[in-house]
């Protein structure tokens, strides 16, 4: 079962980044990305805003986008970006269990 609510720390480390990362680009992104409260004030993303982290990930850090560029192109084509998404999250799936088939031999 999927979670509600991912801390920042968690989003960061299903990213793969720093939390301060995590923070900046969920400021700079705040069309997609709006992360809800508790009562201490920390960040709480939704499965959606993962995704959108997920986007803004692939297009700037292994696309090597802007921060404008990625927001544009979100903008313009997200569809797009989302399959790609889906795509490599699908494939680093494939990839860990042949690790661990290969282990097992």
């Amino acid at each position: 079962m999927e979670k509600l609510y991912y801390t920042i720390g968690e989003a960061a480390e299903i990213l793969g980044e720093s939390t301060s990362l995590v923070r900046f680009w969920s400021n700079s992104f705040p069309k997609y990305i709006s992360p809800k409260r508790n009562a201490k004030g920390n960040r709480l993303f939704t499965a959606e805003d993962m995704e959108c982290l997920k986007q803004i990930h692939l297009l700037v850090k292994e696309q090597g986008m802007t921060l404008e560029g990625a927001s544009k192109k979100m903008a313009a084509d997200r569809r797009k970006v989302e399959g790609r998404v889906k795509v490599l999250d699908s494939l680093k799936d494939i990839r860990k269990q042949l690790v661990e088939v290969r282990k097992s031999l």
